[in-house]
Protein backbone atom coordinates (compact mmCIF):
# COMPACT_ATOMS: atom_id res chain seq x y z
CA UNK A 1 0.00 0.00 0.00
CA UNK A 2 1.44 3.55 -0.85
CA UNK A 3 2.46 5.91 2.05
CA UNK A 4 2.34 9.51 1.99
CA UNK A 5 4.68 11.59 4.54
CA UNK A 6 3.34 13.89 6.44
CA UNK A 7 4.37 16.49 9.45
CA UNK A 8 2.14 17.75 11.66
CA UNK A 9 2.77 19.76 14.86
CA UNK A 10 1.48 18.01 18.20
CA UNK A 11 1.62 19.98 21.24
CA UNK A 12 4.57 22.31 19.58
CA UNK A 13 6.43 19.63 18.54
CA UNK A 14 6.98 19.15 14.45
CA UNK A 15 6.70 15.72 14.23
CA UNK A 16 6.96 13.31 10.86
CA UNK A 17 5.52 10.12 9.70
CA UNK A 18 4.42 7.98 6.83
CA UNK A 19 0.87 7.25 6.42
CA UNK A 20 -1.56 5.87 4.06
CA UNK A 21 -4.38 7.40 2.21
CA UNK A 22 -6.86 6.09 4.77
CA UNK A 23 -5.33 6.44 7.91
CA UNK A 24 -6.95 8.54 10.51
CA UNK A 25 -5.65 11.12 12.47
CA UNK A 26 -6.06 9.01 15.55
CA UNK A 27 -4.16 6.33 14.17
CA UNK A 28 -1.21 8.99 13.18
CA UNK A 29 -1.35 10.21 17.06
CA UNK A 30 -1.74 7.14 18.58
CA UNK A 31 0.40 4.34 17.05
CA UNK A 32 3.32 6.58 15.05
CA UNK A 33 3.72 9.49 18.23
CA UNK A 34 2.65 7.53 21.28
CA UNK A 35 -0.53 10.09 22.35
CA UNK A 36 -2.16 7.50 24.19
CA UNK A 37 -4.30 10.24 25.86
CA UNK A 38 -6.59 10.57 22.10
CA UNK A 39 -9.07 7.73 23.00
CA UNK A 40 -10.20 5.52 20.62
CA UNK A 41 -13.73 5.23 22.09
CA UNK A 42 -16.10 4.03 19.08
CA UNK A 43 -14.18 4.75 15.99
CA UNK A 44 -17.00 6.60 14.31
CA UNK A 45 -17.15 9.98 15.49
CA UNK A 46 -20.19 9.78 17.85
CA UNK A 47 -18.71 9.76 21.76
CA UNK A 48 -16.07 12.29 21.24
CA UNK A 49 -12.80 10.35 23.44
CA UNK A 50 -10.58 11.53 20.54
CA UNK A 51 -11.11 14.98 20.50
CA UNK A 52 -8.23 16.86 18.90
CA UNK A 53 -7.43 20.54 18.48
CA UNK A 54 -6.59 20.78 14.58
CA UNK A 55 -5.87 24.24 13.29
CA UNK A 56 -7.57 25.60 16.51
CA UNK A 57 -10.91 23.92 15.98
CA UNK A 58 -11.94 20.57 17.66
CA UNK A 59 -12.11 18.04 15.62
CA UNK A 60 -12.89 13.90 16.03
CA UNK A 61 -9.44 12.45 15.42
CA UNK A 62 -11.51 9.13 14.75
CA UNK A 63 -12.95 10.64 11.39
CA UNK A 64 -10.30 13.21 10.44
CA UNK A 65 -7.68 11.37 7.57
CA UNK A 66 -3.83 11.99 8.51
CA UNK A 67 -3.08 13.30 5.18
CA UNK A 68 -6.09 16.21 6.07
CA UNK A 69 -3.74 17.19 9.29
CA UNK A 70 -0.36 17.54 7.08
CA UNK A 71 1.18 21.03 7.82
CA UNK A 72 -1.15 21.57 10.67
CA UNK A 73 -1.31 22.50 14.39
CA UNK A 74 -2.60 19.62 16.90
CA UNK A 75 -3.12 20.29 20.30
CA UNK A 76 -4.25 17.00 22.62
CA UNK A 77 -4.93 16.54 26.36
CA UNK A 78 -1.24 16.97 26.85
CA UNK A 79 -0.66 20.10 25.13
CA UNK A 80 -3.68 21.78 27.11
CA UNK A 81 -1.51 21.66 30.59
CA UNK A 82 0.99 19.49 32.87
CA UNK A 83 0.77 18.00 35.87
CA UNK A 84 2.93 20.63 37.80
CA UNK A 85 0.88 23.60 35.73
CA UNK A 86 -2.89 22.35 34.77
CA UNK A 87 -4.86 24.65 32.90
CA UNK A 88 -7.51 26.02 34.82
CA UNK A 89 -9.86 23.65 32.83
CA UNK A 90 -8.17 20.52 34.08
CA UNK A 91 -7.93 21.98 37.65
CA UNK A 92 -11.46 23.01 37.71
CA UNK A 93 -12.45 19.10 36.52
CA UNK A 94 -10.90 17.95 39.49
CA UNK A 95 -12.25 20.74 42.08
CA UNK A 96 -15.68 20.05 40.53
CA UNK A 97 -15.44 16.01 40.51
CA UNK A 98 -16.26 16.19 37.02
CA UNK A 99 -13.99 12.98 36.62
CA UNK A 100 -15.11 9.70 37.51
CA UNK A 101 -14.05 6.42 35.11
CA UNK A 102 -12.04 9.43 33.48
CA UNK A 103 -12.33 7.48 29.55
CA UNK A 104 -14.17 11.11 28.10
CA UNK A 105 -12.00 13.58 29.87
CA UNK A 106 -9.23 13.93 27.56
CA UNK A 107 -12.05 14.71 25.03
CA UNK A 108 -13.86 16.67 27.06
CA UNK A 109 -11.57 18.95 28.17
CA UNK A 110 -9.86 19.51 24.83
CA UNK A 111 -13.63 20.36 23.35
CA UNK A 112 -13.75 23.05 26.78
CA UNK A 113 -10.41 24.41 25.98
CA UNK A 114 -11.75 24.75 21.92
CA UNK A 115 -14.68 26.63 23.19
CA UNK A 116 -13.02 28.65 25.47
CA UNK A 117 -10.45 29.75 22.98
CA UNK A 118 -13.29 31.12 20.73
CA UNK A 119 -15.42 31.98 23.77
CA UNK A 120 -13.99 33.12 26.53
CA UNK A 121 -17.19 34.05 28.39
CA UNK A 122 -19.93 31.39 27.44
CA UNK A 123 -23.37 30.88 28.35
CA UNK A 124 -24.02 27.42 29.95
CA UNK A 125 -26.38 26.68 26.89
CA UNK A 126 -23.03 27.43 24.82
CA UNK A 127 -20.58 25.31 27.00
CA UNK A 128 -23.89 22.29 26.56
CA UNK A 129 -23.40 22.65 22.83
CA UNK A 130 -19.71 23.28 22.69
CA UNK A 131 -19.13 19.70 24.64
CA UNK A 132 -21.91 17.90 22.52
CA UNK A 133 -19.91 15.81 20.29
CA UNK A 134 -18.61 14.37 23.63
CA UNK A 135 -20.74 11.72 25.37
CA UNK A 136 -19.98 10.52 29.60
CA UNK A 137 -21.34 8.01 31.10
CA UNK A 138 -20.58 8.59 34.40
CA UNK A 139 -21.13 12.12 35.68
CA UNK A 140 -24.89 13.26 34.29
CA UNK A 141 -22.94 16.37 33.09
CA UNK A 142 -23.77 18.98 35.42
CA UNK A 143 -20.31 18.51 37.36
CA UNK A 144 -18.78 19.01 33.46
CA UNK A 145 -20.58 22.22 32.84
CA UNK A 146 -20.26 23.78 35.88
CA UNK A 147 -16.23 23.30 35.86
CA UNK A 148 -16.19 24.78 32.14
CA UNK A 149 -18.27 27.67 33.56
CA UNK A 150 -15.84 28.33 36.31
CA UNK A 151 -13.24 27.68 34.52
CA UNK A 152 -14.13 30.11 31.90
CA UNK A 153 -13.89 32.65 34.71
CA UNK A 154 -10.96 32.04 35.87
CA UNK A 155 -9.38 32.16 32.30
CA UNK A 156 -11.04 35.53 31.43
CA UNK A 157 -9.66 36.99 34.78
CA UNK A 158 -6.12 35.91 33.96
CA UNK A 159 -6.72 37.58 30.65
CA UNK A 160 -7.77 40.84 32.14
CA UNK A 161 -4.38 40.18 34.86
CA UNK A 162 -2.48 39.87 31.64
CA UNK A 163 -3.86 43.03 29.74
CA UNK A 164 -3.44 45.00 32.61
CA UNK A 165 -0.01 44.24 33.18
Amino acid sequence: MKTYPVEIKVNGEWQKAEVTARDTLLDLLRDHFGAFEVKNGCAQGDCGACTVILANKAVNACLTLALQANGKSVTTLKGVGTPDHPHPLQQSFVEHGAIQCGFCTPGMVVSAKALLDNNPAPTRNEIREGISGNLCRCTGYNKIVEAIEDASLSVKNKSRREEDA
